[in-house]
């Protein structure tokens, strides 16, 4: 992990890493407080900067859980505009609410999605205003530790695993890896679905987990291209690797980790172009002309322009983007899978902590 990096941060790291455990020591002595709550919190987070999945394995827990629970998600709203606390609606935008909440909002409009930079306010709330929940999802919560969750879920990628990887800003890992045994379940996220077992088994080993701690393995899913604005254009198919020939593609991202997805749509086209947004970019007009002017450069025939779930949710509120880039725009949404035999325990290790914990409920007493 040191390779190619400047080593007169390293010192820096090293300050950083005195700070976030003095820190952590004080919340784990209770010199600090932690809140613990009557419902069942899920923490889903990381110790490493951006790119882990965590809005998709936040989806899929909103999935799981939705069938049987009354569920609310609950954010800090990355770089929203507004203050306090909010719940989406109908009429929420970017700035209300942040993107990644959006999107979550908008794909399931049955539950409770809320923001606040306070957790244990927006707990507290959603716990007085909605008294019918019966979990909470906390979306990107592992370093707060006001919140003591009864269950936590940190993820790692596959190809930066914070075992390997260092302090900022030496590196990406936000707290020393010691803390991961704070976590319940740890995820090897964006791992490859063809896994070797030796390999699984040798990560694993790595890990040195302890023994009330899983260690589970998901990958993530491309499903068929949408649209990002109303209409269809006749090339809604994305082509197969073997017909990718007089396809060109522009692929626009405000992503931490574009990698994977841009993999992805290489090889199923002839040409790519990539422009790079930083994370949680807010697009302007300017942006806009760039887009046309890259649209405009693809040589192929068969023109496209893809982008990110959450790209789309920020792109979707220009009211004016000319044709034909318009109806050429799709975003490519994602969903978690996990190999072989995970999903079932995944998937049990959850409802049964949401079963034991839940108030009122019959299976607590058992």
């Amino acid at each position: 992990m040191g390779t190619g990096k400047n080593f007169l941060l390293y010192p820096a790291s090293m300050v950083f890493g005195l700070i976030t455990g003095i820190r952590n020591f004080l919340f784990n002595a209770g010199i600090l407080p932690s809140s613990e709550f009557s419902i069942p919190v899920i923490c889903v987070g990381n110790i490493t900067v951006g790119g882990t999945g965590k809005t998709p394995h936040t989806e899929y827990l909103t999935t799981l859980l939705r069938k049987n629970f009354k569920v609310a998600v609950l954010s800090r709203g990355y770089k929203r505009k507004s203050h306090g606390f909010q719940i989406a609606s109908c009429s929420s935008s970017v700035s209300d609410i942040g993107d990644e909440s959006l999107q979550v909002a908008r794909k399931f409009p049955d539950i409770i999605v809320a923001v606040d930079r306070n957790r244990v306010h927006g707990v507290k709330t959603i716990m007085k205003e909605y008294p019918e929940t019966e979990v909470i999802i906390l979306d990107d919560g592992f370093q707060h530790r006001k919140i003591k969750p009864g269950l936590s879920i940190l993820l790692t990628c596959f190809e930066r695993l914070m075992i390997k990887d260092y302090l900022m800003p030496f590196g990406n890992l936000r707290e020393s890896i010691n803390n991961i045994k704070r976590a319940g379940i740890i995820i090897i996220t964006k791992s490859p679905a063809d896994i070797s077992p030796a390999l699984k088994k040798e990560i694993i080993k790595d890990f040195d987990i302890a023994p009330n701690q899983k260690l589970i393995f998901s990958t993530l899913i491309y499903d068929d291209p949408l649209p990002v604005f109303n209409g269809v254009h006749p090339g809604t198919v994305l082509p197969g690797k073997a017909d990718r020939d007089n396809t060109a593609i522009l692929l626009v991202t405000g992503i931490a980790n574009p990698g994977p997805l841009k993999e992805y749509l290489q090889d199923r086209c002839e040409e790519l172009i990539h422009l790079v947004f930083p994370d949680h970019h807010s697009y302007n007009m300017k942006d806009m002309e760039k887009i046309c002017i890259a649209f405009n450069n693809l040589k192929s025939p068969e023109k496209l322009v893809f982008t990110t779930e959450k790209d789309a949710v920020r792109l979707r509120e220009f009211t004016y983007i000319a044709e034909p880039v318009k109806s050429s725009f799709f975003y490519t949404p994602v969903e978690v899978a996990f190999h072989n035999d995970d999903k079932n325990e995944f998937d049990n290790l959850i409802v049964n902590y949401v079963r034991r914990n839940k108030r009122n409920n019959w299976f607590s007493e058992v």
